[in-house]
């Protein structure tokens, strides 16, 4: 399971012309789905976002988490990270999970994640989504479990 986090000042998802999801301070956490992936990943990977230390504190070292900051999250299903570029120059995307599983996950990670408290918004799976942010720093980190 892989987050591509982006720490954000804000962050909406629009489909069809609706804003179904938006935040101010906080992550914005791209998410992908691999076939090989668990409730227990995602989980971990959970644990791993909410607890990773991209905010600033009073001496301007990112030494805060998401909650400490009082941040938010939006969480946007992305299954192109689970592509394999490595070969050609198209992605091959057989290491990515079954729309059915990867949907399963999704909604558990997001689970998860509002289970702590921190306000969690979601994108639409499968849909055409919009996202729109502003990345500051920028500060953006891949986890991966």
């Amino acid at each position: 399971m892989i987050a591509l986090i982006q720490r954000v000042t804000q962050a909406k998802v629009v489909v069809e012309g609706e804003t179904i999801g938006e935040i101010g301070q906080g992550l914005l956490v791209l998410l992908g789905v691999e076939k090989d992936d668990t409730p227990q990943k995602a989980q971990r990977l959970c644990d791993k976002v909410m607890g990773y230390r991209v905010f600033s504190d009073e001496l301007g070292k990112m030494n805060l988490n998401v909650q400490q900051a009082e941040g938010s999250l939006l969480v946007v299903s992305q299954f192109t990270l689970a592509a394999d570029t490595q070969k050609g120059l198209r992605p091959g995307f057989s290491g990515g999970a079954e729309p059915q599983k990867a949907d399963e996950l999704y909604r558990y990670f997001v689970e998860q994640c509002r289970k702590t408290g921190v306000k969690t918004d979601m994108g639409k799976f499968a849909a055409d989504m919009k996202v729109s942010l502003t990345n500051d720093g920028p500060v953006t980190f891949w986890l991966q479990v």
